[in-house]
């Protein structure tokens, strides 16, 4: 009796894990798509949130191409000028590990 009662527990407790990580996969994946979709965002500031977002997400080529993408849309320069710093600044990272099995 004792061991059905420590199964059940258990069992509650794994899907109860399961379907909390599940939400949370969830929910990262619709902040992710937001903040790329308020990068074109008719508010300026929002578009500034979405580039500081951008900067702290893993360089990628995907990014790359989003952010030149949004500098030939931008019309703001300090937000054209933020978007150009923070491509360099990608580029320079996805050359860096190009280079590294290179040099190894």
């Amino acid at each position: 009796m004792e061991s059905k009662q420590i199964l059940r527990t258990t069992g509650v407790t794994v899907l109860t894990v399961a379907a909390v990580a599940t939400l949370g996969v969830i929910l990262v994946r619709d902040q992710i798509s937001r903040h790329r979709r308020d990068l074109f965002n008719p508010h300026p500031i929002r578009r500034l949130a979405a580039l500081g977002y951008l900067g702290k997400e893993d360089a990628s080529v995907d990014t790359v191409l989003l952010l030149r993408d949004f500098m030939a849309w931008e019309r703001q320069p300090l937000l054209r000028r933020r978007a150009a710093a923070l491509l360099e600044r990608i580029e320079d990272t996805l050359a860096a590990r190009a280079l590294a099995p290179e040099m190894a």
